[in-house]
């Protein structure tokens, strides 16, 4: 399974349950799909319809981004009943991701061992500008979560933190500045830390330091529309280690997971960089190269 002969893996799509949105962000996201919306919810709610789209988009493996944001979202701890759920039909290409909720938790360090030891996620996913919080919060108001990151290190579990803008009603774009997680990456320097979105549209050369900076970074490219990659990251060569695939489906104004990919092996990068952006690098820090 390839598209144009690069295996793929999306390293950021939003398998979510669609039903829990809220609705001001649920009227934002069928606006941008409209006909086709109740296709992608039946698409999100079966794991079967999901494996046959992964397919017909000539996709390998994907990781399904789920996160706990009760008050602008909707969603609630119940996003990890719905992930596991989905991800045990096909552990082999369905990487299960989830959080913890900072704002409302009465006991944070319980909620992430329950996360990492009941349901097992591969990924923690910090979403600061639909969460209220800064990702360094826990050297300010919110010490505990210091712990869910020391467990996530222990536990080798990446931790995905949302860099960039927000376009959804309520969210506050502020806590998606990627500077806020030099403090993480030096404070927790065995922390797998991948920033989504590489800072776009406004903070990719923040994100460019960062990864230079700490050899546990990492980014994703979701969102970023691939004829605009190489005007944010013109030396995205140097750090093409570094560098995971993500489509951003079915976020308002994605494509589709195929149609970003194709787009980005046309672009005139090297090959090996190509191959290490698109399946080996999230292959290797995600599923352990199986």
């Amino acid at each position: 399974m390839s598209i144009n002969g690069y295996p793929i893996i999306d390293a950021h799509a939003h398998i979510m349950p669609v039903r829990m949105i809220k609705p001001a962000p649920l009227a934002l996201w069928r606006e941008t799909y409209r006909d086709n919306a109740d296709e992608i919810i039946e698409t999100l709610e079966s794991p079967a319809k999901l494996l046959a789209h992964m397919d017909r988009e000539g996709i390998e493996k994907v990781v399904c981004i789920n996160y706990i944001a009760r008050d602008i979202f909707g969603f609630t701890d119940e996003v990890h009943d719905y992930v596991t759920e989905i991800c045990r039909h096909a552990p082999e290409r369905l990487l299960p991701c989830g959080g913890v909720d900072p704002v409302h938790s009465t006991d944070l360090p319980a909620d992430a061992r329950r996360v990492i030891e009941h349901y097992k996620v591969k990924m923690l996913k910090v979403h600061g500008p639909h969460t209220l919080y800064s990702p360094d919060d826990y050297l300010h108001d919110k010490p505990a979560l210091a712990e869910v990151y020391r467990q996530a290190e222990a536990a080798g579990v990446p931790v995905m933190f949302h860099t960039g803008t927000s376009v959804f009603p309520g969210a506050r774009s502020k806590f998606g500045h990627p500077m806020a997680i030099d403090d993480v990456a030096v404070d927790f320097p065995n922390l797998k830390i991948i920033m989504a979105h590489g800072g776009r549209p406004l903070w990719m050369n923040e994100a460019f330091f960062l990864l230079r900076r700490h050899r546990n970074v990492y980014m994703d490219i979701s969102g970023i529309p691939p004829k605009s990659l190489l005007t944010y990251f013109p030396r995205i060569e140097e750090i093409a280690h570094k560098t995971l695939y993500g489509s951003d489906w079915p976020s308002p104004g994605i494509p589709g997971m195929r149609a970003n990919a194709e787009a980005v092996t046309n672009l005139p990068l090297k090959e090996a960089t190509k191959r290490k952006i698109l399946y080996e690098n999230a292959n290797n820090l995600l599923f352990n190269g199986a």
